[in-house]
């Protein structure tokens, strides 16, 4: 596991940005080639998305050429609704830069069988080999996309019914009503997103630093998703100083010594 430690969101937000540009760039995509994102929603992707923009916009990096699959959607909110993650999708990121609408995937939270749509999202990942880059956050409480603590570590796409605390904490999208929230949603597994060749979680602010510590100290617990990523070869955290605050003084020591030493 690589632990990239910043000094605070921006920064963090920066790297991640040039991460994925480079791992597009190197991996050099076609269309009959494409590189595979795994893409997350939610306040803490947002400043790498415009990061992501801005890059595009240089001319740094197209996205003619790649394919993306949000990790979940809520159930019951239709595609125009400003807190679906379509809507979200679209307006954070999608049309701001030259992404082709047919590479674009993403749960339908309006759909009458979850199970085929859960299936066929599955199928589809498959058919194009893998995920190369899955990008997630990281809760309070260690879940990863919507999988709640108690989730199976080898879940797959599927419904979730959201815990109180998710519930709470997502009230701040829909004018602090928890009654507005939705209770359930669609969701990549666990298992859906270990399978990606690589995994970044970003993470900020000292509410995440349980999570953070869980993720690189603790023992591996489905009470705990994050801490899968240890059992990832290619797993990779991005977190600034605040969300470091519980981690063990010399494992941040080191961690910043090993990437110090790798740039």
């Amino acid at each position: 596991m690589r632990v990239i430690i910043k000094p605070d969101y921006d920064a963090c937000s920066k790297w991640a940005a040039d991460y994925v540009v480079y791992k597009i760039n190197r991996f050099r995509p076609t269309a009959e080639k494409p590189f595979v994102l795994g893409l997350p929603t939610g306040s803490t992707p947002l400043g790498m998305y415009r990061e992501l923009i801005s890059q595009y916009q240089t001319g740094k990096v197209s996205f003619e050429n790649v394919v993306t699959f949000n990790m979940d959607e809520y159930i019951g909110l239709p595609p125009e609704h400003h807190e679906s993650y379509h809507f979200f999708m679209k307006e954070s990121f999608f049309k701001h830069i030259n992404i082709q609408p047919k590479n674009i995937n993403i749960l339908n939270g309006m759909t009458k069988d979850y199970e085929t749509e859960c299936r066929n999202y599955e199928e589809k990942i498959k058919s194009y080999g893998k995920i190369h880059l899955f990008i997630g956050g990281v809760g309070t409480d260690g879940h990863i996309a919507f999988n709640e603590p108690g989730s199976s570590l080898t879940s797959r796409t599927r419904v979730k019914t959201l815990t109180m605390d998710t519930i709470k904490s997502n009230a701040r999208f829909f004018n602090n009503d928890i009654n507005l929230v939705p209770k359930t949603a669609l969701t990549v597994g666990v298992g859906t997103i270990t399978d990606a060749e690589e995994v970044m979680i970003i993470a900020n602010g000292e509410n995440k630093a349980q999570a953070i510590r869980q993720a690189v100290e603790g023992s591996i617990s489905q009470m705990w998703p994050i801490s899968i990523l240890q059992m990832h070869q290619h797993a990779l955290i991005v977190c600034d100083d605040a969300a470091t605050k519980d981690m063990q003084e010399e494992t941040v020591k080191y961690f910043k010594e090993i990437e110090n030493r790798t740039l």
